[in-house]
């Protein structure tokens, strides 16, 4: 089975209406792992006989006929949260030999409960530090679209086995661009929602602080709507937690319109912009207009590249996590990029820093609030360059660098919901895509107009990895 030919609504229907059952759904699931994942790579733990006694379960629930919103959709979890019965590595070889997870992080909770199978854990970069996925223990994921370039990252993992038609559906997390990233270079529709409102709670703090965002990722906006609805809303144990949300979204986006009017920021005001990928973007922007988008240019929104304060508090964070590592054995067993990060969180980053950091979060809010009011939503490229090979970097104007991705960490530290939306692919054949930026909370607004953008531009999904 093909799952970019199907939507997790429809699969969840025809679960429920038992025109298929959950077992089949998780069979074929398992198939396409077997038959496609060893040139992808997108998985780091199957479990094959975990995932069959688990829909065997929803099929007795719904012989029953319990309500199961996601019955029997078979799901991948991003390696940096927890699913009961397997390790939780990190992507690290620090932690390939600890303990299966007693219990599930809070996202996979609530999908566990709506239906969902967990076949397996998803492949990330050794604590989610970058873009890219790769790690010591499992090696590189690749790009469905081509398999010579990498994902991103850091939920890489997910973001391929979606986009090759393996699952419908998996989980990501978000601290600087970690569901925008690959689900753009993957030809996905992928939110990162507003901090608080899948909760991070538990015993153990988030791993990067205030920055992290976990949340479902799917092919299509209707489909990571209608999922949102069963997964959002407040837990106790998270102190950051939004309050339960009174509106249902997947109807609020099935009925979305195109917004009446939009900012295109080319640049935000700070960075550098590939030729290449600004034109595919200003030609998307060109078909907003003529579908009846008013669109207005403000490119001095941000006045400084914020990866410097997001990288105090990315930096500190590793450094509070791993700094008791320097000197032992196990500090050779870290990704040599990583272990730069954590001696500049150990040496760099001070106290004034980090307060310093938190002020920036503050003073880029109020410029994009001063952006709003001209319009409620701020569109930019998704990324700033190419997508990088499995063993380079991004790519701007021939020139590889890390800033390939400077438009979505900022977002990270201002807290706002972003989405990205595929609008075309490049001369070498791989997605680009829009950026969709709203303001605090107004989550719904920016998955409708994702969802309005997509019949605009008409992305083909099935131009990727051949998953049949």
């Amino acid at each position: 089975m093909d799952f970019r030919k199907t939507t997790v609504i429809e699969l969840a229907a025809q679960v429920r209406n038992k025109v298929l059952s959950a077992t089949e759904l998780t069979r074929q699931a398992l198939d396409n792992i077997d038959r496609l994942d060893g040139e992808i790579n997108s998985f780091c733990a199957v479990n094959a006989e975990q995932a069959i006694a688990q829909a065997s379960a929803v099929d007795v629930a719904i012989a029953r006929g319990e309500y199961l919103p996601l019955a029997g959709i078979p799901i991948g979890v991003k390696d940096l949260e927890d699913a009961e019965g397997f390790v939780t590595t990190y992507g690290s070889a620090m932690h390939t030999n600890d303990d299966v997870a007693a219990n599930d992080s809070a996202l996979v909770d609530r999908l566990r409960a709506a239906g969902c199978v967990v076949l397996g854990k998803t492949n990330t970069p050794e604590f989610g530090h970058k873009g890219k996925t790769d790690n010591i223990p499992f090696g590189a994921t690749r790009n469905p679209w081509n398999l010579a370039y990498t994902p991103g990252g850091s939920s890489g993992g997910s973001s391929a086995a979606i986009a090759a038609g393996i699952i419908p559906l998996a989980t990501g997390s978000d601290g600087g661009g970690s569901i925008r990233i690959p689900s753009a270079i993957c030809g996905l529709s992928g939110i990162k929602t507003s901090q608080g409102r899948i909760p991070n709670g538990g015993i153990n703090p988030p791993g990067s602080g205030v920055l992290t965002v976990k949340g479902p990722m799917a092919r299509t906006t209707l489909d990571t709507a209608y999922v949102l609805d069963h997964t959002v809303g407040e837990l106790k144990t998270d102190i950051f937690a939004l309050p339960d949300k009174t509106e249902n979204w997947f109807e609020g986006v099935q009925a979305a319109s195109l917004p009446k009017t939009v900012i295109w920021s080319p640049t935000m005001g700070f960075a550098d912009v590939d030729k290449e990928i600004l034109i595919r973007c200003e030609q998307a922007i060109a078909k907003l207009q003529q579908a009846g988008v008013n669109v207005i240019e403000n490119d001095a929104i941000w006045t400084e590249d914020p990866v410097r304060e997001w990288l105090v508090f990315w930096t500190c964070a590793r450094a509070r996590a791993q700094q008791h590592l320097k000197g032992t054995d196990s500090w050779e067993q870290i990704d040599p990029q990583l272990r730069v990060m954590i001696e500049m969180g150990m040496n760099k980053m001070s106290g004034p820093d980090y307060a310093s950091a938190i002020d920036a979060c503050h003073r880029m809010n109020y410029q994009l609030e001063t952006a709003f009011a001209q319009a409620p939503l701020i569109l930019t490229p998704a990324t700033c360059g190419h997508t990088p090979k499995l063993d380079a970097d991004g790519v701007v104007n021939g020139l590889e660098t890390p800033s390939w991705v400077a438009f979505t960490m900022g977002i990270n530290m201002t807290r706002n919901p972003a989405g990205v939306v595929p609008i075309d692919t490049t001369a070498a054949g791989l997605p680009i895509a829009l950026q969709v930026i709203g303001r605090q909370r107004e989550d719904l607004s920016v998955l409708r107009a994702m969802h309005a953008m997509e019949g605009v531009f008409q992305f083909d999904q099935l131009a990727g990895f051949p998953a049949s």
